[in-house]
């Protein structure tokens, strides 16, 4: 027999000694028990911890090592069952819905009918024990958006995930007093998600908003969950023993389903004049929760909508910054904001569905006055080069290099000097190989001022000479980058924080200072490029937003376990206004001259 083998053997000798009869000491002083009953649990711990089936290998790696510390304290579970702890830990997972998550996702220990002297009951502790502590780590990481990866779902939503490290996440609840608190911490603080999840619960609760929680029984809420019945151990069963005031006897599981309770939940349905089958689905909880039973239909929309865009406030970090932009897309906004308080706000212009703005977040490095425009690669390539191709194809003879004084553009070479277009034999170079650029001026597409903080997107904010486009109310007519509104007053708002710039300081800047200027921040700006299509007012109305690029509908589908759409909805969808529906069909016709549509000619 192997070491490991007589280790296993002796083991299973000693808790089969230590759990039936008292050892037979070999000296008359010696111990009564060769190994305790808990020493017993946390060796069965440390074998089972292996078979735990996580999703992420680096979280199965942190459960394992903080089990195999010698004398590892136990943080859920004791002799008799599970602890203080560990049933304040259960019964918060059991809440996860409350916040856009789903309990069904976290597999919970059952320990109904537990014996501590039943065989097994060692081994049964034990896969109580990592049960709990691996729900605990994905609770975590889905709290703070580890349920999707947003770049499987599309190129154009690439936030900064701030998911917790695993091995910190069970060390820190170790030591924390109330584990449940510290779980609960991981949801994202930002105030417009706690109003999104009042507005969950109360559309779960039939648009009835749930009261702030209270002593009395019949003020207590049921959430939405699985259907509680005979012999479900769940979290909620607990809520629901105060809610019909029905304690579980002394030593029994309070989290158990037991017959006394049934007899509870079937003379409250005859009460209420509902169905008396001792079962607690969505009817029994509204009745339960101070209403009766209502269609579920537009209800579960708006549901839908409130968890999608919950789950978009967990790609954002806690803490976003003393000062930030928030460049909102749908709404077509872009907001400044201090301590927490909006003190500017103005239209922007977004992309189009086919040259989407993406969804993601940097630091202002710099703001640039009277700028250059440097035409990016890709507009270059695909939609500069079939102007140069004339009409005998791009490696043939013959081009019209006119586009290109048209627009002001110019060619810089490798020297730092400017080229005549015509000097080039555009059958054998690369348009790539050149730089080209729109110097300042009127018709700089860039208009007078741009914000800049670099990203692997080559996306920014900045002005635009096309002015009459944020009349419009769906604004959706850039190349990707964020065309804003009054950028003098943005960049006052920017500058003013930073350097205590005026706004007559930036309008001349703007208008009669030098070319290419660059003002460099002292203090780097937090800007987030953001998709929310559900607003909370502070009037408790919520403010719904077209899907433009469609996410909602992906990250729904990824939410449920579907496959993912394809496509992208139709912009004459969102378009009302009659003069907003001619300016789409000049934009949808200039889609086949591409390099038309970024001039706008």
């Amino acid at each position: 027999m192997t070491a490991l083998g007589l280790r296993s053997a002796a083991i299973g000798i000693a808790v089969a000694i230590s759990f039936s009869t008292p050892a037979v000491a070999a000296e008359p002083d010696g111990p009564e028990e060769l190994v305790t009953r808990s020493e017993a649990i946390r060796i069965s711990v440390q074998e089972q911890v292996g078979t735990v089936a996580m999703k992420d290998a680096a979280e199965q790696i942190a459960l394992a090592e903080y089990y195999s510390v010698p004398d590892r304290k136990l943080l859920w579970v004791d002799e008799k069952g599970l602890t203080k702890r560990g049933k304040a830990v259960a019964e918060e997972i059991a809440k996860a819905d409350d916040y856009g998550l789903r309990a069904s996702d976290y597999t919970l220990p059952n320990l109904s009918g537990f014996d501590s002297g039943a065989p097994g009951a060692v081994d049964k502790l034990a896969a109580a024990e990592l049960k709990i502590s691996a729900a605990v780590i994905e609770y975590a990481r889905d709290a703070r958006g580890g349920r999707l990866n947003p770049q499987s779902l599309s190129k154009n939503l690439d936030p900064n995930l701030y998911l917790p490290d695993p091995a910190e996440v069970i060390g820190f609840i170790a030591l924390r007093s109330d584990p449940a608190a510290y779980l609960r911490s991981f949801q994202p603080a930002h105030p417009q998600f706690e109003a999104l999840r009042k507005q969950l619960l109360a559309e779960r609760n039939g648009g009835i908003s749930p009261e702030p929680a209270s002593d009395k029984p019949e003020d207590m809420i049921i959430p939405a969950g699985p259907t509680l019945k005979l012999g479900v151990n769940h979290g909620q069963v607990a809520l629901l023993r105060k809610r019909l005031e029905t304690p579980a006897k002394e030593g029994a599981d309070e989290y158990l389903f037991d017959d006394e309770l049934r007899q509870a939940v079937i003379a409250f349905q005859r009460a209420e004049g509902g169905k008396p089958d001792g079962m607690v689905g969505s009817g029994t909880r509204g009745m339960l929760n101070g209403r009766a039973p209502v269609s579920t239909v537009s209800g579960q929309k708006k549901i839908d909508l409130l968890v999608v865009n919950m789950e978009r406030y967990r790609w954002l970090p806690h803490d976003m910054g003393a000062f930030h932009v928030k460049v909102n897309i749908p709404e077509f906004k872009v907001r400044v904001i201090e301590d927490g308080e909006e003190i500017h706000q103005t239209r922007v212009i977004v992309g189009k569905t086919h040259t989407q703005t993406p969804v993601f977040s940097d630091e202002m490095e710099k703001i640039v006055f009277r700028p250059n425009w440097f035409v990016p690669n890709s507009i270059k390539q695909n939609e500069i080069a079939p102007y140069l191709r004339g009409g005998g194809g791009f490696f043939s003879s013959g081009w019209d290099t006119s586009v290109l004084r048209r627009q002001g553009l110019r060619i810089r070479g490798a020297n730092g000097r400017d080229i005549d277009p015509d000097r080039i034999d555009w059958s054998r170079n690369d348009i790539r190989r050149y730089e080209l650029y729109q110097p300042p001026g009127p018709r700089n597409v860039l208009g007078l001022v741009k914000f800049l903080f670099p990203n692997t997107h080559d996306v920014y904010l900045h002005d635009t000479t096309q002015k009459n486009l944020f009349a419009n109310s769906v604004r959706a007519f850039s190349h990707g980058c964020v065309r804003v509104q009054n950028p003098d007053k943005f960049a006052a708002v920017l500058l003013g924080h930073d350097q205590d710039w005026t706004q007559q300081r930036v309008v001349s800047a703007m208008h009669n200072g030098s070319d290419a200027n660059n003002i460099f921040m002292k203090n780097r700006i937090p800007v987030y490029l953001t998709y929310f299509t559900a607003v909370a007012g502070p009037d408790g109305e919520l403010t719904q937003f077209k899907d433009l690029y469609g996410h909602d509908r992906r990250m729904l589908a990824a939410l449920k376990g579907r496959p993912i759409p394809a496509g992208l909805p139709d912009n004459m969808e969102v378009v009302h206004n009659p003069n907003e529906r001619r300016a789409v069909r000049r934009s949808s016709r200039r889609a086949s001259n591409p390099f038309a549509s970024i001039f706008d000619f």
